[in-house]
């Protein structure tokens, strides 16, 4: 007993000192409500713990020896991979910070995020100091050759005073282009494009775990275009050199990359780029790791993409006073198809179907025809409704959301709208009924 308790003692010193904390005070206290703590690594996340915010924004992660130095990814919203921000830990010393949502994180406390920190700041009015000599079609050299010496000695001091450190490894990898002589402004654009990745180690398992790979692809391939190009087929070249400086690394950290440019791609609804991602390497990627998900994923954006000839389905129409199963390409003489997903229990559907219906019927004869697909548990109640719009092609989606056709239009709510044109090809993906009716006034 005395041993363990003379154990105890001896450890116990130990044990208090590798404790630490990260603090923090978020702003508008009433916008957060939980924070989540995680270990970041290379290909996952670690979860570490959890702090409730108080009222006054408050917080305070615990860390313990086992909370090893490295990268850490504060989360204070969901969906998680859009709320976050990464802290850089050192296993000796305490963190303390401020966030705002419209300003970002400060660091009141903490050697090595300072330090990065003011690295940015000062990197950051370098190259504002740059763009206003350029914009300003100056052409005092001495004056271009003082900010570029500025930039390269910024750079060599944060350098210096980084050794030791986390932030060195983020520090050399931002290295920019920096020229040794005057350049005119399309010169030194075109070096900047050409030198962007010249420091940056894709397989460094530090830059790995952060978020500085994708924010460095991510400004890349947006940032770096040249005057007078495509600005799709700009995407493009960029994307595939990107892949150039990336093919050799593992396939979960490519997946990473690619598929925050792909999911990029598709918020902005540049559709093509999506899918030469896609075709080009994310499918690829997913076949090799056995994503079976992502796969699926990519492949329905790929048939629900503006032109595609929308997903085939069964539809049940009266000819000759007798029903008759057809597939809804076969359908003819309108100009535009609507298919709407629609359910008789969702509240919004029974506010929008009668205003689609007025809608319809206020254009020309033959101009539109619905094809309203009810996604239901059970028959009932959904078909006496039906009897309120005639003038529909109704479909009877049988399990809901497990349903064949409402699964391969990925649909996740009702009610949800596709415009097709005489064709069966998709035209428009209105995310509300407002977006369906903006389309048929536009050319009103």
């Amino acid at each position: 007993m005395y041993k363990n308790l003379l154990f105890f003692l001896f450890l116990a010193p130990s044990i208090f000192l590798g404790q630490h904390t990260i603090k923090g005070k978020f702003s508008p206290a009433k916008d957060f409500n939980f924070a989540l703590l995680y270990k970041v690594n290379p290909s996952i996340f670690d979860y570490v713990t959890n702090a409730e915010i108080a009222e006054d924004g408050s917080f305070t992660f615990k860390l313990d020896s086992t909370n090893t130095k490295g990268t850490y990814r504060l989360v204070y919203a969901v969906p998680q991979e859009d709320f976050n921000f990464d802290i850089m830990y050192n296993g000796e010393e305490d963190i303390e910070l401020t966030f705002n949502s419209e300003t970002g994180v400060e660091f009141i406390k903490s050697t090595e995020n300072k330090l990065l920190a003011s690295y940015r700041n000062s990197m950051s009015m370098v190259t504002q100091s740059i763009g206003n000599y350029f914009s300003q079609a100056s052409k005092e050299n001495k004056a271009l050759k003082a900010i570029f010496k500025t930039q390269r000695e910024t750079q060599d001091r944060f350098e210096e005073l980084a050794k030791g450190t986390i932030a060195l490894t983020f520090i050399k990898a931002n290295r920019p282009y920096i020229p040794s002589k005057v350049e005119p402004l399309e010169e030194y654009i075109k070096n900047l494009k050409n030198h962007y990745f010249d420091y940056v180690d894709f397989s460094n398992p530090i830059l790995q775990s952060s978020n500085f790979l994708e924010e460095r692809a991510r400004n890349y391939v947006f940032g770096m275009s040249l005057e007078n190009e495509d600005e799709f087929e700009n995407y493009k070249e960029n994307i595939t050199v990107l892949y150039s400086h990336i093919k050799t690394i593992p396939k979960e950290i490519q997946r990473i990359l690619l598929l925050d440019l792909w999911e990029q791609m598709g918020d902005l609804e540049f559709e093509s780029i999506a899918n030469f991602i896609s075709k080009k390497y994310l499918k690829n990627i997913a076949t090799t790791l056995n994503d079976d998900e992502l796969l699926k994923s990519l492949t329905l954006y790929e048939n629900l993409t503006k032109g595609v000839i929308a997903p085939d389905f069964d539809i049940e129409i009266e000819e000759s006073n007798k029903l008759v199963t057809k597939k809804m390409t076969d359908l003819k003489g309108a100009e535009n198809y609507i298919i709407v997903f629609w359910s008789s229990t969702c509240s919004h559907c029974l506010k929008e179907i009668p205003q689609l219906k007025t809608f319809v019927n206020s254009l020309e004869k033959d101009r539109i025809k619905v094809i309203a697909i009810g996604l239901e548990d059970e028959p009932y109640g959904w078909k006496n409704l039906t009897y309120d719009y005639p003038n529909f092609i109704h479909v009877y989606g049988k399990g809901k959301w497990k349903n064949k056709t409402s699964l391969n239009y990925g649909v996740t709510s009702t009610p949800t709208y596709f415009i097709l044109d005489k064709d069966k090809k998709i035209v428009l993906k209105p995310l509300d009924f407002d977006g369906l009716k903006e389309y048929f006034k536009k050319d009103e």
